[in-house]
């Protein structure tokens, strides 16, 4: 089979949070560029409009907070009123604070878990319920780091969260599989996009870019081809249980 149909997403529904920027702006631009039927999702509604707006007649928004689990079901029902049932969730919503353990406080860490875990979670059993009932079987993308198999100062929270989503990742997997749903997850490096802007730009960054083998930082472009591997029913129809890293080699040099 060649490559273009080996990636054709036709007739997927596609839901992507954190769409509004970044890894998910782009996540959305390129399941729709491949035929999925694409809902962005979001807490910033204007910037997805303009998104929508972009991609075309295959693209809705809907408003969402992934750590407000109340408004999940509006946002599938919103899917499937407009594309039918959610076949395929990129679980791509997340936040990060910088301080050390120390002076992290309560609310820093409830609000990472919320969002980065518990978000996570709810999603995926949202998706994953809807997607068993109507028997359509389905993918789950889950966006891991690799501090979620490493650590670097000041970010406990968002390692311990990044960790927990590869956990949670195999283990949504193997209680899955019987439905016909498959759960991956991608586990970025050192990705330019407006959460790592800031440090990556940063003469600070220069370290931990000479600590990668490729001796470069990545482009949202890079994560394209895990993520068209892992959404196709063709490309991964053996994979589930799997994190790829795309990283430039980052965590060999930690081995």
């Amino acid at each position: 089979m060649k490559a273009s149909g080996l990636f054709d997403l036709a007739g997927e529904t596609a839901l992507v949070t954190g769409a509004s920027s970044g890894l998910g702006a782009r996540f959305a631009e390129t399941l729709a560029a491949h035929g999925a039927r694409v809902v962005l999702a979001a807490r910033r509604t204007d910037r997805l409009a303009a998104l929508a707006a972009r991609i075309g007649p295959n693209a809705i928004s809907v408003a969402l907070d992934v750590a407000d689990r109340a408004m999940m079901p509006a946002a599938f029902d919103a899917a499937e009123a407009a594309f039918g049932t959610v076949t395929l969730l990129v679980n791509n919503a997340g936040i990060s604070d910088d301080d050390r353990f120390l002076d992290t406080t309560d609310d820093q860490w409830d609000r990472t878990m919320a969002t980065n875990v518990d978000g996570v979670w709810f999603m995926a059993r949202e998706a994953a319920r809807r997607m068993a009932k109507a028997g359509t079987g389905g993918t789950i993308i889950n966006i891991s780091s690799i501090l979620g198999y490493r650590v670097s100062k000041a970010s406990a929270p968002y390692c311990v969260s990044k960790a927990a989503v590869v956990q949670m990742t195999a283990a949504l997997a193997l209680d899955l599989a019987k439905h016909k749903i498959r759960v991956n997850a991608i586990a970025p490096g050192y990705i330019m996009s407006e959460m790592t802007e800031a440090y990556l730009a940063s003469p600070a960054s220069e370290a931990s870019r000479n600590n990668i083998p490729m001796r470069m930082t990545g482009e949202p472009s890079d994560l394209d081809g895990a993520l068209l591997l892992l959404a196709s029913r063709k490309a991964g129809r053996f994979m589930t249980g799997s994190t790829i890293t795309v990283d430039g080699g980052h965590l060999t040099a930690f081995t």
